[in-house]
């Protein structure tokens, strides 16, 4: 079983995440943000991630704090559970429209941490419920380095800040997905190197 739990305990959060890669989609989410827990709830449901997320943040301050340590612990319990990689196909990507929404994102397992976000000035809304959208960025830029991953996103068309974002999350546990999956072809890692 590739899975993980991971706790963060600062003076500004306190995070628990756990993952199961090879789940079915199921979701308990607890951010005290409610367009968080929507979007975690996406992730998980179209990934086929099992995901328990419990956070206890200092939202009297903002949002931003909880958003981002939160994405640290995601990625970091996603490090965890895969292991070593041997066996992964190491590369994901998705194309992923949401009515008017056209999201890009392509995802490397290698473990060296890269983070690239193209179009998010057709992010226009300064909120999506009691979400502050400038943490977009600084969600997946959060994921990207505890995880050691390559993530990369290119926003290709899209009006609707919610329609954008929730694109953004679900191409995001696609490309997870197909990165995370096992090829029977794949007897170690999947790398010149012998090691990711």
């Amino acid at each position: 079983m590739r899975n993980a739990t991971i706790r963060r305990k600062t003076g500004e959060t306190d995070i628990t995440v756990t993952i199961e890669l090879d789940g079915r989609g199921t979701c308990s989410c607890s951010t005290g943000i409610g367009f968080l827990d929507h979007m975690l709830h996406a992730f998980a449901r179209h990934g086929f991630f099992d995901l328990e997320v419990s956070a206890d943040g200092d939202l009297q301050v903002d949002g931003h704090h909880t958003a981002e340590d939160t994405a640290i612990v995601l990625g970091s319990a996603i490090a965890r559970a895969l292991g070593q990689k041997e066996g992964i196909r190491r590369y994901g990507q998705c194309i992923l429209p949401m009515d008017e929404a056209l999201v890009l994102c392509a995802v490397d397992l290698c473990g060296r941490p890269y983070f690239v976000f193209e179009g998010e000035e057709k992010i226009t809304s300064p909120m999506t419920g009691d979400f502050d959208t400038q943490l977009v960025r600084e969600f997946f830029y959060s994921v990207s380095y505890s995880a050691g991953m390559n993530l990369h996103f290119m926003i290709l068309s899209g009006s609707n800040s919610h329609h954008i974002i929730e694109a953004m999350f679900k191409a995001f546990s696609r490309a997870l997905d197909m990165a995370c999956s096992t090829d029977p072809r794949i007897t170690d890692v999947l790398s010149t190197k012998g090691t990711l």
